[in-house]
């Protein structure tokens, strides 16, 4: 029976535990809220284990009639695309849950159930296979987002949290034109129907462009990515781990699900602007990443670089096809897109974190504020450390898995977009370790450093699991590309048939 419906129980259970963690109150709140984040986390598992491999359907499907007069049904199900993304939510919401437990101080019940809240939705989003289900998971989950940072946020949080909602929310209404519209002409909002439906090429670009109005904000790309770094900013450290490491993946979850799918040639018309926009954020934003003052800033720029990566990765496809004629490469990159999310996903989180550390103990987030936290904190020091090479693409990290796959993929496609993409392994080490060099190695900075102490127990849980979370990707990547490759030959073969 949990079988047959553990999706729905993914969805719904953090939902139900978060209503239940505000109705306990605060005394309950820390354990009851753990409760369900590992409970949830616990289920994903056999999601994980129970996956057949070798295939590209859909599995663990669940379907019952929804809004019959819309021809919408409850229809959930995931593939090597979605699943990886469900596990990393689950995982990630733990150790949110875990490292709120010393840095949040007021309304602690409602914060945890905001981002249980925030965890079913999302998982909702990822596992959704009907368009109007998966539009309304869309957009519920600005709202614990809007919460969490308009409550929990810094000084500038209202302007942070208009900013997000504005972005979002008005790149969400042409995406809902775009679902309309495919209704219409399929008669349902089921994402097969919309698969298989002819199009002519002006009603792909149109649809290709709504599309990319709701994902290209939530990636977010050059140049509606101004709203990332004032959302992080302001954030509490929890806002900021799901922000990057969740939430931002929806963007290319949506390129890959919708728009190359159901606009094939529309995508490959435009993807000489997509592969532009997305080497104008590895190269361009890497360098902003350079000269940023404020730590959170500097990783939510870089967020910014890497994702660049996964655009590129997934609009490679066709350049890469009419260059070799064969699909092997367009696999590789949709691949190395697909790895860079996940990898971004840990590293991002866990880079957050670490300044959240800091920030409890000395309440500024200002680089020139630190100096010498090795000689206070090194075991605090040590993974920084790692996690910065992680993000500079240091190899036996998964940040240098996904970023060498799209790189290499570029070189089928044409050797100068590899070069370029190669850029942000030089911008990217330049800032890490401009970060490093400034913050954790040197003499002690001042008298606030010379007072700080090492991370304890909760926090070294924290980052201790993160850290071989990225040290097993980076070293053995397989069982991760193994779910996911047979859904992505399915997705290039898809890419490479006109529906003209």
């Amino acid at each position: 029976m949990l079988q047959t419906h553990l999706l729905s129980v993914l969805v719904w259970l953090p939902i139900v535990g978060g209503i239940a963690v505000m109705l306990a109150g605060e005394r309950a709140a820390k354990g009851l809220s753990l409760g369900v984040a590992l409970l949830t986390f616990a289920l994903s598992i056999p999601l994980w284990t129970g996956f057949e491999l070798g295939t590209a359907s859909f599995q663990f499907v669940e379907r019952v009639a929804w809004i019959p007069s819309l021809h919408s049904d409850y229809y959930l199900g995931v593939d090597g695309i979605s699943l990886p993304l469900i596990v990393l939510t689950t995982f990630t919401t733990v150790l949110v849950i875990v490292a709120g437990f010393g840095s949040v101080t007021k309304r602690l019940a409602q914060y945890f159930a905001a981002f249980l809240i925030l965890e079913g939705v999302m998982i909702g989003v990822f596992a959704a296979l009907d368009g109007l289900l998966y539009y309304a998971f869309w957009e519920a989950m600005l709202i614990p987002m809007f919460i969490i940072i308009g409550v929990w946020g810094g000084q500038r949080r209202v302007y942070a949290t208009m900013k997000f909602f504005l972005y979002t929310f008005f790149g969400s209404i042409f995406m809902l034109i775009a679902l309309i519209y495919l209704y219409l002409k399929a008669g349902t909002y089921d994402l097969g129907a919309f698969y298989a439906q002819r199009l002519t090429f002006h009603e792909q670009v149109w649809i290709f462009l709504a599309f990319f109005a709701a994902f290209a904000v939530k990636v977010p790309m050059f140049p509606v990515h101004t709203w990332l770094p004032d959302a992080h900013v302001e954030a509490p450290t929890g806002g900021s781990v799901i922000l990057a490491a969740i939430m931002l993946k929806m963007g290319g979850y949506g390129f890959l699900r919708f728009s190359l799918p159901i606009a094939p040639d529309a995508a490959h018309y435009l993807s000489w602007t997509m592969i532009g926009l997305s080497l104008v954020a590895v190269v361009y934003i890497g360098l902003v990443a350079l000269v940023q003052q404020d730590m959170k800033k500097l990783i939510a720029y870089s967020s910014i670089a890497h994702m660049g990566f996964v655009t590129l990765g997934c609009f490679l496809a066709w350049d890469i096809v009419a260059a070799t004629g064969s699909l092997h490469g367009a696999v590789l990159g949709l691949s190395g897109a697909m790895v860079q999310m996940i990898s971004h996903g840990l590293i991002s989180g866990a880079l957050f974190l670490c300044v959240g550390v800091l920030y409890d103990r000395m309440h500024t987030r200002d680089i020139a504020a630190y100096g010498g936290v090795v000689n206070r904190m090194p075991t605090f020091a040590a993974f920084l450390v790692l996690f910065a090479m992680a993000n500079a693409g240091l190899p036996a990290t998964s940040g240098f898995v996904g970023e060498f796959m799209v790189i290499i993929a570029s070189f089928h496609a044409n050797p100068w977009y590899a070069l370029l993409a190669a850029v942000t392994l030089v911008t990217g080490a330049a800032y890490t370790l401009w970060l490093v060099k400034r913050v954790v190695f040197g003499a002690v900075g001042n008298d606030e450093v010379a007072k700080l102490e090492d991370i304890g127990g909760r926090e070294f849980l924290v980052l201790g699991v993160l850290a071989v979370a990225v040290i097993a990707v980076g070293v053995y990547p397989k069982p991760l590309t193994d779910v996911m490759e047979p859904t992505l030959q399915h997705l290039a073969e898809l890419l490479s048939a006109s529906k003209l």
